[in-house]
């Protein structure tokens, strides 16, 4: 098995995530899956986060220091290794991944829909948004045409709304929870067809949010956010004693993904493996 599924829930911190991601909490709980708090890299913002989760470096290295930084990423990341090893990728995700990972700047005339280009990009066949109101229930289905058209080994969903209800009203606020919640829902429908089509399940975040709607900080509320694994071959179960390094997450996903991790990347011993 290595077909893997990333989804990145972008500004849903730990706390929301545990009171609300339900069934999630559920597989933990019934040792389906494994749990673990993760500390975020800085700055708690979403461009850089979004480079520092697929290539395992922080900011100062990979050059991704604020989300005004337009180009694309000069590290080796996620997409780029499998691509190298042939294995294809997918994403209905926000147009700074294709900025990323595509090409830069975004052309929302000719960059919504990327399938099988041959210009260089590294997402195979990509779905890009460009608006924060774009609804995750489509953004989640967008993804699932891709990925049972096309099967690719990796496949990333990346959804905004819980983003937008927290800039717009806060983390402790009503409209933030209930994204928090849909966005559960969403993967609750999805979860068993996508472990019953043998992939595994990646859940977390690149940021969370304060109660001032803002992250880009070092507060609690604004780095620390959910991982959720579902594979056979991590220990399940909950391990949320401590928290865990954000640069886990891309040498953990090689590992699933049966390649090695990138030269850059840490040595990854905080997730328990079988």
């Amino acid at each position: 098995m290595s077909k893997t599924i990333f989804v990145l829930l972008d500004a849903c911190g730990y706390e929301i995530a545990t009171e609300y991601l339900g069934y999630l909490e559920h597989m933990a709980d019934y040792g389906l899956a494994a749990k673990y708090r993760v500390r975020g890299e800085l700055p708690s913002m979403s461009r850089p986060m979004y480079e520092t989760l697929l290539t395992g470096v922080p900011s100062h290295v990979h050059g991704i220091t604020c989300n005004e930084v337009v180009r694309r990423s000069s590290q080796e990341n996620i997409f780029s290794m499998c691509k190298k090893a042939g294995l294809t990728t997918g994403g209905a995700v926000y147009f700074w991944l294709s900025e990323l990972y595509n090409k830069a700047p975004f052309n929302k005339h000719t960059d919504r829909i990327q399938f099988g280009r041959n210009d260089g990009g590294l997402i195979d066949y990509g779905m890009f948004y460009w608006e924060d109101t774009y609804p995750d229930s489509h953004i989640f289905q967008d993804g699932e045409f891709i990925r049972k058209t096309y099967a690719p080994d990796f496949m990333m969903y990346h959804p905004m709304n819980i983003d937008l209800a927290g800039h717009n009203f806060g983390a402790d606020s009503k409209e933030y929870a209930w994204k928090v919640a849909d966005d559960g829902c969403f993967i609750a429908d999805l979860m068993q067809e996508w472990l019953a089509d043998g992939y595994q399940v990646v859940v977390t975040a690149d940021h969370g949010m304060d109660t001032k709607g803002i992250h880009c900080g070092i507060a609690d509320l604004q780095r620390d956010v959910p991982l959720y694994i579902c594979s056979p071959l991590v220990e399940n179960g909950h391990f949320e004693d401590h928290s865990i390094s954000q640069l886990n997450i891309a040498p953990m996903l090689c590992r699933l993904l049966g390649l090695p991790a990138g030269d850059a990347m840490i040595e990854m011993e905080e997730i328990k493996f079988k």
